[in-house]
């Protein structure tokens, strides 16, 4: 992992499995501050949802900041 792109995101589904990448046309690979990968994630949650991810974990430098998170509205 890049230095410059140390934030990255985790893509789960409901059983917690790891889902691999959603097919988006903009998926980032990562991202060089937390502020940035939140940010992304908050413009990209829907398309995200609507490709199958259920819930996402945020990472920095490879360690778990937090999540795993879910997409799903609350009921």
């Amino acid at each position: 992992m890049s230095a410059d792109k140390a934030w990255t995101w985790r893509y789960e589904r409901a059983d917690g499995s790891i889902c691999p990448d959603p097919s988006l046309p903009d998926l980032p690979s990562g991202f060089a501050v937390q502020v940035e990968a939140e940010t992304w994630l908050g413009d990209s949650w829907k398309q995200l949802l609507d490709a199958g991810v259920d819930a996402v974990s945020l990472f920095a430098y490879g360690n778990l900041e937090y999540g795993p998170m879910s997409l799903h509205p609350p009921a």
